[in-house]
């Protein structure tokens, strides 16, 4: 029996979009008029991020490609058909849906899209290089491009929407950081205090945007030696009476990532941790003065470097001092070319966000273990900046007693 290779499920109605339709229009014109200055026939696109940035929806994988594909008169998602009419309902645009009747189905619905297209911009940081030559065999007379750095730059400078949607993951995360404070006691585990403050998130994100997906929404809380990596996994380990902790909140909408991270101390600090908090904190400060227009990223992290270097802490720490906001994730996205760090010569301009979020990690068994991590989310303005972030920092504050 002969299955088709690509089928559309229009199932149900279309769910209203986060953004507006003027805010995805004003999207798809800038893409097309990239199209019209490179002189592409199309584009497809591969990655979580520019899928979701350009069709609102945002896909799981699970081993399956998806894709968008983008031409001068319309724009199409491809995606497998274990997601039935879902696709359809959260983009904005139409839906081709690929099955799994035959291996590579998805490249027969590119195809099919794109067939007789000269010239086609894809995305070399995401697209692998097997998927770039089963496309190069089922679109023969095509050449490709990398588009993308380009839409990249495109995506830094956020619209009003965007700023707006960051604004409120902010205020959530403030949320979910005072859940934390909550939950937080002698004797509970990491995981309780992390579910306690993910569960409030998520309540608050459902309040504000009731037509949104509820998806990867989620909370790092860590304690003690479990404080040394940023991105560490809560744990069972139970909290104690004067460990360091990291709380990390992670509130997502439409695809969209916001943060707070904070130091705290249950009930007490030593001597050694309030100075390393403090200088931790002094650099911090000093960094949010820095970010306004004009600056060059690689400036601030250089700057900031000799705050660490004059206290003998620069070899402890461990990334840059920030990174921008938008469609990203956990496990999707990056806008490379704006963190702040020694390699990015990055102009930063109104209308980007960026955090500021130094650490230091100092290893067990020297005074002062564990590691230090504030984290503020900025909006940089036409004068200076702007902190969306509410949730107060340093020692007089998050030392908790309970």
């Amino acid at each position: 029996m002969i299955q088709p290779q690509t089928l559309e499920i229009k199932n149900g109605e279309k769910i209203p979009a986060i953004f507006s339709k003027e805010e995805m229009d004003n999207r798809l014109q800038a893409i097309r008029s990239l199209m019209e200055e490179q002189k592409l026939d199309g584009i497809l696109f591969t990655s979580f991020h520019n899928i979701n940035y350009f069709d609102h929806f945002l896909y799981t994988a699970f081993g399956r490609n998806y894709g968008l594909v983008v031409t001068r008169d319309r724009i199409c998602s491809v995606t497998a058909n274990i997601d039935g009419g879902q696709p359809w309902r959260r983009g904005v645009g139409e839906n081709l849906i690929y099955t799994d009747w035959q291996r590579d189905n998805f490249f027969a619905a590119v195809q099919e899209l794109l067939k007789g297209s000269q010239k086609v911009g894809v995305e070399y940081d995401h697209l692998s290089l097997q998927n770039l030559e089963k496309l190069k065999y089922v679109l023969p007379q095509t050449d490709f491009a990398d588009i993308s750095e380009t839409v990249m730059q495109q995506r830094m400078i956020k619209s009003e929407e965007e700023i707006e949607l960051i604004r409120n993951g902010a205020q959530v995360a403030d949320i979910g950081g005072q859940a934390c404070v909550e939950a937080l006691a002698e004797g509970v585990p990491e995981y309780l205090i992390a579910r306690h403050s993910t569960h409030t998130m998520v309540q608050e994100i459902a309040k504000r945007y009731p037509d949104s997906d509820l998806m990867d929404t989620w909370t790092w809380f860590q304690s003690g030696i479990n404080t040394d990596g940023a991105h560490n996994p809560v744990t069972t380990r139970k909290v104690e009476k004067g460990d360091i902790l990291s709380l990390n909140c992670f509130p997502m909408i439409g695809g969209y990532y916001t943060a707070l991270e904070r130091t705290l101390f249950l009930d007490h600090a030593s001597d050694e941790h309030l100075r390393l908090w403090e200088i931790n904190c002094r650099v911090h400060q000093r960094g949010l003065e820095l970010i306004r227009p004009g600056t060059r990223c690689c400036d601030i992290a250089l700057e900031l470097n000799e705050i660490f270097a004059g206290e003998d802490l620069l070899q402890y720490r461990t990334f840059g001092y920030g990174h921008s906001f938008g469609s990203l994730s956990h496990y999707y996205g990056r806008e490379a070319g704006l963190e702040l760090r020694e390699d990015i010569e990055t102009v930063l301009e109104p209308g980007m966000v960026v955090s500021m979020e130094p650490m230091i990690m100092i290893p067990e068994g020297k005074a002062g273990s564990g590691g230090y991590r504030e984290h503020d989310i900025l909006l940089v303005t036409e004068n200076g900046a702007e902190n969306l972030t509410g949730f107060p920092f340093g020692p007089e504050h998050n030392i908790i007693q309970k």
